[in-house]
């Protein structure tokens, strides 16, 4: 039992739940305080003598619209005992024999949705990144093609097509040794294919470094004020003609904020934390330095310490 408030009784009372009415009642007045709940516990239990293959779910999994079948077809399971083994053999065969035109499909959408937990990738960019590899396969073009880069470009282009982008060497660290030059060609063939079906140019998404400010300064464990004062500063370099990627704005900012902070940060450090090289953080902080008076924000920094800021 646990305590309810009671609008009868107008205060707290113990109630009773009826699990098999589904209602929840007050012990006091009798009043039925919820009618017809949802019992979310279990509908089976679990004995230690039990054995560990067999699965007590009535249910599947969810509905898939880019499967022929929704993702309900149904798999055989295998019986105990000796005439269990014999009929699983006969329908085992005839059941592998069937051919599953969704099979290809379904790997790939499992590679997909390992790739995006390694990232932490939301369900969204992962749904999306699934419905581009079904419009390119379903032209039938990609045969012999790197299977591995062509899912990571369809999981980059779902980040940038979802305002979350992600940096190509993030996506190639977990798309199962697929380089970043293959990567790159997959991602360049994927955009001609989508092209090629709506017959106009693929929306990507424009990056910006603020974008990945916040992931680039958890990675390096700088705290809130420098954060802020980063991603002001990141958003404030936009309004200058910087020629320099956004990814290298990003690291160069969070270069400058470390230097004029107590808590400083080795350049291989943030070389590591961005996946910038080193030589490309110090040419960008070249670019920024002749307008930290004008992005860095003068509540982080004073004058004189930006005086003091190293030249590059």
């Amino acid at each position: 039992m646990s305590d309810v408030f009671c609008s009868d009784c107008k205060r707290q009372t113990e109630v009773v739940v009826d699990h098999s009415a589904g209602d929840t009642v007050c012990s006091e007045c009798g009043l039925v305080l919820e009618s017809h709940s949802i019992d979310e516990t279990s509908e089976w239990r679990t004995f230690a003598n039990e054995s560990g293959d067999n699965d007590p779910v009535r249910v599947g999994g969810p509905t898939n619209p880019l499967l022929t079948d929704g993702g309900l077809s149904t798999v055989i399971a295998k019986p105990n005992g000796a005439s269990g083994e014999f009929l699983t053999s006969s329908l085992g065969r005839w059941q592998n024999r069937g051919s599953n035109p969704d099979r290809g499909l379904i790997v790939a959408f499992k590679s997909i949705a390992t790739m995006s937990d390694r990232l932490g990738l939301v369900a969204t960019i992962k749904d999306r990144a699934n419905e581009i590899y079904k419009r390119v396969e379903d032209q039938k073009s990609s045969r012999g093609r790197n299977q591995d880069a062509l899912l990571a470009a369809c999981l980059y282009i779902a980040c940038r097509q979802e305002d979350k982008p992600r940096t190509v060497k993030e996506i190639c660290s977990v798309a199962n040794g697929a380089t970043k030059k293959e990567i790159g060609r997959a991602k360049e063939y994927v955009v001609k294919q989508l092209g090629l079906e709506k017959g106009q140019s693929v929306e990507m998404g424009t990056i910006h470094a603020g974008d990945f400010m916040r992931r680039f300064c958890s990675n390096l464990g700088m705290n809130n004020q420098a954060v802020k004062a980063a991603q002001e500063a990141v958003q404030k370099s936009e309004e200058f003609d910087i020629r320099r990627s956004p990814i290298s704005i990003a690291a160069a900012v969070i270069y400058i904020i470390t230097q004029l902070s107590d808590d400083k940060k080795p350049l291989k450090d943030i070389s590591v934390a961005t996946g910038v090289a080193e030589g490309t953080i110090r040419n960008s902080y070249k670019d920024l330095h002749p307008y930290v008076f004008k992005i860095i924000p003068n509540w982080y920094a004073k004058e004189e310490d930006l005086n003091n800021l190293c030249s590059p």
